[in-house]
């Protein structure tokens, strides 16, 4: 979700904080803030807006300091508004502050603050950081006393930057992401690479429960117990030509294109680490698949593959429900953790839970240095590249490529997945992207609802499908389990619904067809996704054969995403950036 970036440096700062924003706009945010320090003054410039517009408003480039923090805000306490954008300074103005995640005891904080005399500017949890280092920091005027009076009384998960009036930055994280990054002229705090990465590629990831404090002649850290503590600089890998649109009109298209490309890269893995990750599904008395939104769609997935491949049994659950179905999670279990961003709070929870119940963590990640990676047991990255597009489109083509590969293996190839034939087939569909663009204008100009419907494998395809059409084109779509039809959904099947179809030629094809004759009796427009054509179609986009019915999610599911991408162009929508939502939600 938000985005924090602070740099202390020998050139001024804002021009680079104002980039690094830019860099990170991919996580979703409704408004843009920076804070320099010149002569010993913190000045603070924010608005609603994206960055470029704000930028141009408020001229945040052009503001003058060697110190500096910037962020980029997704509304959670308080509302869309420029008091509540960060940063957020305290009283005197002597200490500025910006925050990603939740302070649970806010308001109790906020009371006692009040009580002394501190004033509030906004409705926001993390002003209370700002006033409790300002009370912290008067009483002792020493900061690392101050950051571990402050970060000892907050309860919930955070990572914050504070800047003070003499030209220190002081940093703290629990449960959400922040890494350092160093180069000859400049230290960098920031949630995500991406913020700095064009300046280093030098960084130091802090553990939880770590406290960073930074000037212009290096960075000190240590515990929230105050001991000092050593963390390693790494070397990021990603290349940042990764994060250009080149020819695309959006990242979204872009990266939908590149499945080409990222199915194949996501099944190249280090032998002992896939091995390993092999070994602890196989000795696992119990396995749990889990993740969020698109990432649950994936567990779904894997967790059909496993259970009929390897006749073993594997447990979906969504991650945001993982902690209501403990009671049989226990060190005979196996947690594997699906996160694009591996940042994502609900999975971090799970894995935490499930950690301390004594089970063994694997992930499946987009970024390698993320907190999921660094914290499971085995951790497997699907080597995508830098995802900006909110919606995720390659990363969940990666997952579900990598849970073929993962599956095959511990199956003596019994799914038959070839990487190159797969690749060549996607390429197929995505040559037919011109008229899946037409089918969107000859059939939604009076639609209300769409509905996608699938049986086995397909049915968590009718849900990403459905996923990627809210998110992208602020539609109603939903995906349903063609048998569920008669239990309810019938009711809703209308002239002006559109449902899709995925009705490959398997052994689910006579029974879905049942269904669409069903939803056709009662006037709604018909689309199929299938590789057999049929007079029951109103329209039909064709699916190459796959010589494992298993296989079909990785070809379906490329025209619900080019679908999606039309829709959200037709409706006038932003398919880079969908209103409301974040990249990496990093909230509960």
């Amino acid at each position: 979700m938000c985005s924090i970036i602070g740099i202390i440096g020998k050139n001024f700062v804002a021009p680079a904080l104002v980039e690094s924003l830019k860099r990170m706009e991919y996580r979703g945010y409704d408004s843009v803030g920076v804070a320099t320090l010149s002569t010993n003054r913190i000045s603070v410039r924010k608005g609603i807006g994206k960055v470029n517009q704000v930028n141009s408003n408020l001229n945040l480039a052009e503001m003058e300091g060697l110190v500096g923090i910037g962020h980029t805000r997704w509304a959670t306490h308080g509302g869309v508004t420029d008091y509540n954008a960060h940063p957020h300074p305290c009283c005197s103005g002597d200490i500025a502050v910006v925050h990603n995640g939740i302070i649970e005891n806010y308001l109790q904080l906020k009371e006692e603050l009040v009580s002394k005399g501190h004033l509030f500017r906004s409705e926001t949890d993390t002003e209370v950081i700002a006033h409790l280092l300002e009370d912290q920091y008067n009483a002792s005027r020493d900061i690392k006393v101050a950051m571990m009076g402050t970060v000892n009384q907050l309860e919930g998960s955070y990572a914050f930057v504070a800047m003070f009036a003499n030209g220190t930055l002081a940093c703290a994280r629990l449960d959400e992401p922040l890494v350092i990054g160093i180069s000859d002229n400049a230290y960098y705090a920031s949630s995500d690479v991406l913020g700095f990465l064009q300046y280093t590629d030098q960084a130091m990831f802090l553990d939880n429960r770590d406290i960073a404090i930074m000037d212009i002649t290096g960075t000190c850290i240590f515990n929230f117990g105050g001991e000092s503590v050593t963390r390693s600089v790494t070397k990021v890998a990603w290349e940042l030509a990764d994060a250009n649109k080149g020819e695309f009109a959006h990242y979204t298209i872009k990266e939908i294109f590149e499945q080409r490309i990222s199915i194949k890269a996501a099944t190249y893995q280090e032998e002992h680490k896939i091995k390993a990750f092999c070994d602890a599904i196989v000795a696992a008395g119990k396995i749990v698949v889990t993740g969020s939104g698109t990432s649950y769609h994936t567990s779904l997935i894997t967790s059909m593959l496993g259970a009929r491949v390897m006749k073993k049994r594997f447990e979906p659950v969504m991650a945001s429900e993982f902690k209501y179905n403990m009671d049989s999670v226990d060190k005979d279990t196996v947690v594997i953790a699906i996160s694009q961003s591996g940042e994502t709070a609900d999975v971090l929870s799970a894995t935490k839970l499930a950690r301390a119940a004594g089970a063994k963590i694997l992930s499946i990640v987009n970024v390698p240095t993320s907190s999921l990676a660094r914290t499971a047991d085995v951790s497997l990255g699907i080597n995508s590249g830098p995802e900006i597009g909110v919606a995720a489109t390659k990363s969940f083509t990666g997952q579900v490529s990598l849970a073929y590969a993962i599956v095959d293996r511990l199956s003596g190839g019994k799914v038959g997945f070839e990487r190159d034939v797969v690749s060549d087939k996607i390429t197929k569909m995505l040559g037919g992207s011109a008229g899946i663009e037409r089918l969107v204008n000859m059939t939604m100009p009076k639609v209300n609802d769409i509905y996608l419907l699938g049986r086995s494998i397909h049915f968590p395809i009718a849900l990403e499908g459905a996923l990627k059409m809210k998110e992208l084109a602020y539609v109603h779509a939903e995906g349903i389990a063609a048998g569920e039809l008669k239990h309810g959904p019938l009711a809703l099947m209308d002239k002006n619904a559109v449902v899709f179809v995925l009705n490959a030629d398997d052994k689910t094809y006579s029974d879905t067809l049942s269904s669409a004759h069903e939803v056709k009796a009662r006037g709604a427009k018909i689309i199929g996704i299938s590789n057999v054509s049929n007079d029951i179609y109103d329209a039909m986009i064709e699916i190459p054969k796959m010589d494992n019915e298993l296989l079909y999610p990785l070809v379906e599911i490329i025209p619900l995403q080019l679908f999606s991408y039309y829709l959200a162009l037709h409706n006038n929508a932003d398919p880079d950036f969908p209103r409301n939502l974040a990249k990496s939600v990093t909230v509960s």
